[in-house]
């Protein structure tokens, strides 16, 4: 290289000599020569070069290795020692100033140049590792995440800003601790420890990742939900040097995701309430249109036979039915809504309660369908709610018969399997079936099949129905097929206590 600047330092005069020539011949430049610790240090100072050979042993109080210690202290210059001895006490407190090379004498020009241009590669490199090393740390400490890193062992070598003020554990205390004395983690919803990244990192060796509902917990106690990634620190060969995790704070996203929920929940309320008020108005509108005109053809008409008398109040009474019913159904979803449902069970002989309710349904006038009850074991002595048991096998008798042709068969069956301690109740039709794609929203308030068209409803029967069930720690399902009909199957506990 031949405009490095080099400073020989040598007390023997003809071997100084010697070297200043050899490295003019080699195309250096030198700058100056020094024979002892303190004029060396001068001539840094005043000559600026760009590599130092340093004779260890140097006349005066301070040697080479002392000198080199000092000049390192002040200046980043590359020293390579010049020596005849090589013994291991002088060569370990030579190695602890960290010189760019070392010349055991006597050498030749070919070892002086070799010895100058790895020393100035190695500095060349050095430095700009270092500069790689300062631009990382500070792209890390002005980061807004925090960033922790460790050594193979988990033990914290580096912690940025972000981390101190996330953590409230300050850097100079953090260093040297197990990572997991600074990162605690828990579980938002239990509280209960998490296992920490690095600490899985270290065992997989692969990306980790902090699962949802993970909170730090700070030095003063506090909890501050965090989200993070950890990763590997590998040479090239694969070998782990550490871990390092990133992790930053998410109460802010915390709360935008709860207030989206919330208007999420209110929309959601809101479409419900403009849906009950529609459907509540339309199934009101139609019963008190009829009992509007049935009453004013019995005040118009007094001249009507009997059996034409008889019609119209028939006809009243199954319009005001229809809107008991209905505000039955309303206030029962507003129970269920707010909590209030009670549940309530008592000593129940199932056979002769589902075999009476059918009954009911058969002598139900202007019923054109038949109710065919049968039964596979009994059980006197099941403790069920009676009342919440009546709402789910009525609305789903009244579904099978509004939804089938007249003249058509409705089976209800109860199975008890006395080993599980269950009760299976089966509806089954031969309807108008359901559609694949609306079987999925069945049991949501107001909601109605696609194929229903004119047939009037609520859409509150089987959301009803999945309440009552729920109450009873039970299961509803449903098989169906359109244009065959509709098949549900209700399990519930026998002695389900209160």
């Amino acid at each position: 290289m031949a405009s490095t600047k080099i400073l020989v330092v040598e007390d023997e005069v003809i071997v100084s000599k010697t070297i200043t020539s050899q490295l003019k011949q080699l195309g250096y430049i030198v700058t100056a020569t020094a024979s002892s610790g303190e004029m060396a240090i001068a001539k840094v100072i005043e000559t600026q070069p760009d590599l130092i050979l340093m004779d260890i042993v140097l006349k005066g109080s301070m040697d080479g290795i002392t000198t080199a210690a000092q000049i390192r202290e002040w200046v980043d210059i590359p020293i390579i020692y010049l020596t005849a001895y090589a013994d291991d006490s002088t060569l370990q407190r030579a190695k602890e100033t960290q010189p760019f090379g070392y010349i055991v004498k006597p050498f030749t020009a070919d070892d002086l140049r070799v010895a100058v241009e790895i020393g100035l590669f190695k500095h060349q490199v050095a430095r700009e590792l270092q500069e790689n090393r300062d631009q990382l740390a500070t792209l890390l400490r002005s980061m807004s995440d925090g960033v922790i890193a460790t050594d193979a062992e988990g033990v914290i070598t580096f912690m940025n800003p972000a981390a101190e003020t996330l953590t409230g554990c300050q850097q100079d205390e953090a260093l040297g601790q197990a990572v997991a004395t600074v990162l605690q983690l828990i579980n938002e919803v239990t509280e209960m420890p998490v296992e920490n990244p690095i600490a899985k990192v270290l065992k997989s060796h692969q990306v980790e990742h902090l699962d949802n509902f993970t909170a730090l917990v700070t030095k003063t106690g506090t909890h501050i939900p965090i989200g993070d990634s950890a990763s590997p620190l590998k040479r090239l060969s694969g070998e782990i040097l550490g871990a390092l995790v990133v992790f930053w704070n998410m109460s802010d996203r915390r709360q935008t995701e709860l207030l989206s929920q919330a208007l999420a929940k209110e929309k959601e309320l809101n479409q419900l309430k403009s849906q009950f008020v529609s459907t509540v108005s339309h199934e009101f509108r139609n019963p008190l249109a009829i009992i509007r005109t049935a009453t004013e053809l019995l005040e118009k008409k007094p001249n009507l036979t009997e059996p034409q008398k008889h019609a119209y109040l028939q006809r009243i009474k199954t319009s005001v039915r229809s809107m008991n019913q209905l505000m039955e159904d309303v206030l029962f979803m507003g129970q269920a809504e707010a909590d209030r449902l009670g549940f309530q069970p008592a000593p129940l002989h199932l056979e002769q309660f589902c075999r009476d309710l059918a009954e009911e349904f058969s002598m139900v006038e202007g019923s054109s369908h038949s109710i065919v009850f049968n039964s596979q074991g009994d059980s006197p002595n099941a403790w069920m709610d009676e009342k919440l048991l009546r709402y789910i096998l009525t609305n789903l008798l009244s579904n099978a018969i509004k939804y089938s042709p007249p003249n058509t068969l409705v089976q209800l069956a109860l199975g008890i399997d006395p080993i599980e301690q269950k009760a299976t109740f089966l509806v089954q039709d031969h309807g108008i079936g359901i559609p694949d794609s609306d079987q999925s929203q069945l049991f949501e308030s107001f909601f109605r099949a696609t194929n229903v068209t004119s047939i009037q409803g609520t859409g509150l029967g089987l959301a009803i129905v999945k309440r009552c069930v729920d109450a009873h720690s039970g299961q509803i399902s449903l098989a169906s097929q359109v244009g065959t009909g509709t098949t549900v199957s209700v399990i519930l506990p026998l002695n389900l206590a209160a």
